[in-house]
């Protein structure tokens, strides 16, 4: 007898689909540590299965009914979902790779409770080799670049910024953020971010100490 003729069988068939298939690309941001993770990704997967399922039971193919208008409010939530985990610090956004991860991850939910099991199956495989074999492609591409933040004091924000802006044109650097504090006794702090590879923060922190004092350096690597 045909699965489609046994619908609790099928709808335990959907759901367990959705936890495979949204624990598979969860784990690869849990190894990652990523804010959304395997649990994460598994509920929004099932979530959204889940949600095309009741959306299907609940139009049962009668005239003027609609699935897809629960559908479309559950690709506004997700929508939501993935704005909390981007954040923004000093100028530097991260986490766009996870929201747009959600975001996909909602459209295999969906297409799994419509019962497109193939396309499901086949977009995780995509959405994984996209996450693990690409972030190696891009990496040997930008090689390695990271944002590095560096802080120093000056009497002169302006002066310190020409020569700041003459050493980045010498080592083909772009200023990515600048920042200016007041201090106490007419001092200034000056912050700024830079992206460039970890040769280019080894020039940096010999040069950039001549401009001003009090520096200090950190570093953000700029990954998803």
């Amino acid at each position: 007898m045909s699965i489609q003729n046994w619908p609790p069988l099928l709808i335990a068939l959907k759901l367990m689909l959705a936890m495979v298939c949204g624990g598979a690309i969860g784990f690869e941001r849990e190894l990652s540590r990523k804010a959304a993770g395997l649990r994460t990704n598994v509920l929004i997967c099932v979530g959204a299965a889940l949600y095309m399922i009741v959306s299907r039971h609940i139009g049962g193919g009668a005239p003027y009914t609609d699935p897809a208008r629960l559908v479309a409010q559950v690709v506004a939530g997700i929508g939501f979902l993935g704005a909390g985990v981007i954040l923004q610090s000093r100028g530097s956004i991260t986490g766009l790779t996870t929201a747009a991860t959600i975001f996909v991850v909602g459209a295999v939910g969906i297409s799994i409770g419509d019962g497109m099991f193939g396309l499901a199956v086949f977009a995780t495989l995509l959405i994984i080799v996209v996450l693990v074999a690409l972030r190696r492609v891009e990496r040997a591409v930008i090689k390695r670049r990271r944002m590095f933040h560096y802080t120093l004091t000056t009497r002169d924000p302006a002066d310190l910024l020409d020569g700041l802006l003459d050493l980045l044109n010498k080592e083909h650097m772009q200023l990515d953020d600048f920042d200016v504090k007041n201090l106490p006794e007419g001092q200034h702090q000056v912050r700024l971010s830079v992206v460039t590879s970890f040769e280019g923060n080894r020039r940096l922190l010999r040069s950039l100490p001549r401009l001003g004092a009090g520096f200090q350096s950190s570093i953000h690597q700029r990954s998803d």
